[in-house]
């Protein structure tokens, strides 16, 4: 029986990654609420089991007196004496109490305690497991069609992808297995419970560390993802290696990498650009594919006004604003596209010259913002030059002066 109790617990502790060491201390804890409901009290009991073999034993400690007046806790001294000749009244002596002396009633509650602990350090279990999942993937099967919700296997928990975590336009299969993104995992006292979704940037960043092995060696990170799921995804991407192409590395070989991503995402167009830490290069490589003329941006409001060509200004904005809405997320700037001609009527001037502009030129460290072209800031430095600039240099040019005419006249 011993070797089949360990035999059992170390199944236990694989399939259900149940600590065996809990497990004893269940067995430990309710052989003592055996005891106390056969014999009422437990104050006075121990139990011990062997990690080995599995022998487990009962004691109840009496102490030794002259006249037995509980024998729950006393022993008389003729009886300890029949055990061990050597003791006195008022020491303890241990006796061994065997299970099976233990009433039915004892031994079921017994059996249903250590029942239980087994069930809340399934529990446990299940949820440390799923919580380290937060924030990744896992793939889970279909298992039945609720409506217009689904119900998925994960391995050992159930979920529900809900209607609003799909992504419009995707349908499923009872036995099709899909990829989820977990974003959230609670303990609600029956087990975890996993909320997961296909709709969440995450579950597309997800995607490429798993199909592209530079960002998994941490050569090309992933700085921003914006998504509007079912339709279209923008990432930015930057690279730790001058001599790696970051873009290049997640399109891959014939678009090999990408297309298992858009693949899984059903056909979801995805768009990647280039991370850079000039908001104004940035935002223009967010708002491709359309061309850009100028783009001058404020950093610390986060804003940007880019001006793009007459032509380009539907593909800048995009169907239903979607374009220009995704580079604003990808960004985090507030972006107001102009074109050529708005910006003209509006009397917006904008760096037109693409090499100055990225040269330094027209740069110098602080990024543009409209104020650098306001009338308000030209007659203020104007301001400044008449009374600092020229005045000094026309109180030096007077002191020359005067001095040269002093000259003269003393030769004369």
């Amino acid at each position: 029986m011993n070797k089949e109790l360990i035999e059992a617990l170390n199944v236990l502790e694989k399939e259900k990654d149940i600590s065996k060491e809990s497990l004893f201390e269940a067995i430990e804890s309710n052989l003592v609420v055996a005891y106390k409901n056969n014999f009422n009290k437990a104050d006075n009991v121990t139990v011990t089991i062997d990690r080995e073999t599995g022998d487990f034993h009962i004691y109840s400690q009496k102490e030794v007196v002259e006249v037995v007046e509980d024998s729950v806790k006393e022993i008389s001294l003729e009886d300890a004496r029949n055990i061990k000749g050597t003791y006195e009244v008022g020491d303890v002596v241990n006796i061994e109490i065997q299970s099976k002396d233990f009433g039915r009633i004892a031994t079921q509650s017994a059996k249903n305690g250590i029942l239980q602990k087994i069930r809340e350090e399934e529990r446990k279990s299940l949820y440390e497991q799923y919580f380290e999942k937060k924030n990744d993937l896992v793939t889970g099967i279909v298992q039945r069609i609720n409506g217009k919700n689904i119900s998925v296997n994960l391995g050992k928990v159930d979920t529900v992808l809900m209607e609003k975590e799909q992504a419009p336009g995707e349908f499923f299969r009872p036995t099709e297995r899909i990829k989820l993104y977990i974003t959230d995992v609670t303990d609600n006292g029956k087990g975890p419970r996993i909320t997961v979704s296909r709709t969440h940037p995450g579950l597309v960043k997800r995607l490429f560390e798993q199909e592209v092995t530079e960002i998994q060696e941490g050569v090309v990170e992933i700085k921003s993802v914006a998504r509007e799921a079912g339709s279209r995804t923008k990432i930015a991407v930057a690279s730790n290696n001058e001599n790696v192409d970051p873009v290049g590395a997640c399109v891959g070989i014939n678009g090999a990498r990408v297309n298992a991503v858009v693949d899984e995402l059903r056909n979801e167009k995805i768009d990647i650009i280039n991370w850079s830490d000039n908001p104004a290069i940035l935002i223009e490589n967010a708002l491709s594919p359309s061309k850009v003329v100028a783009v001058l941006a404020d950093p610390d409001n986060k804003e940007a006004l880019v001006v793009v060509p007459n032509s380009q200004l539907s593909l800048a904005i995009g169907k239903e604003g979607q374009n220009a809405r995704l580079a604003a997320k990808l960004t985090g700037f507030k972006i107001d596209i102009k074109s050529e001609d708005q910006a003209k009527e509006e009397g917006i001037q904008y760096v037109f010259n693409e090499e100055d502009y990225y040269d330094g030129e027209y740069y110098d460290g602080e990024y543009y913002d409209d104020e650098y072209y306001d009338d308000e800031y030209d007659a203020e430095y104007d301001a400044e030059y008449d009374t600092e600039y020229d005045d000094e240099y026309d109180d030096e040019y007077d002191a020359e002066y005067d001095s040269e005419i002093d000259e003269d006249a003393a030769e004369e």
